[in-house]
């Protein structure tokens, strides 16, 4: 058998196909615990993404100073990419929804439109059983 078929290779670097339009659309996950920014293509392939976990540690994670750097970060590599517009779905009801599109914005990315997508219940959980006694 050949043995360096079985070879692993290190760290390969990812790349990145070369962004036709100058639009992205960004999404915001806020939840209490964390946020997510993730920038993906008019297609939905993702481009990056961070999330303030990546900013700072433990409970800071849900801050917005956390959800603040994590947009810079994004935006800043979205940036040297190509693209320069970008649309915000919001998601979530967390604390860091507005501070994330502020760092995107800090970045030098034009923000196009903001969208609140977020999930809302309706209709409620099923009641409890009546008690028989």
């Amino acid at each position: 058998m050949n043995k360096t078929a079985y070879k692993s290779r290190g760290k390969q670097t990812k790349k990145r196909k070369g962004i036709v339009s100058m639009t992205a659309v960004a999404h915001v996950l806020s939840t209490y615990n964390n946020t997510i920014v993730t920038v993906s293509d008019l297609n939905g392939d993702t481009i990056a993404s961070c999330s303030g976990g990546v900013c700072q540690k433990g409970s800071r994670k849900s801050t917005p100073h956390a959800a603040q750097e994590a947009g810079k970060r994004v935006g800043t590599v979205v940036k040297d990419i190509g693209v320069d517009e970008l649309r915000v779905i919001l998601r979530g009801t967390g604390s860091g929804r507005d501070s994330a599109v502020r760092g995107l914005n800090s970045a030098g990315l034009k923000i196009l439109t903001i969208a609140d997508k977020t999930k809302v219940p309706h209709g409620g959980v099923r009641k409890r059983k009546k008690r028989r006694v």
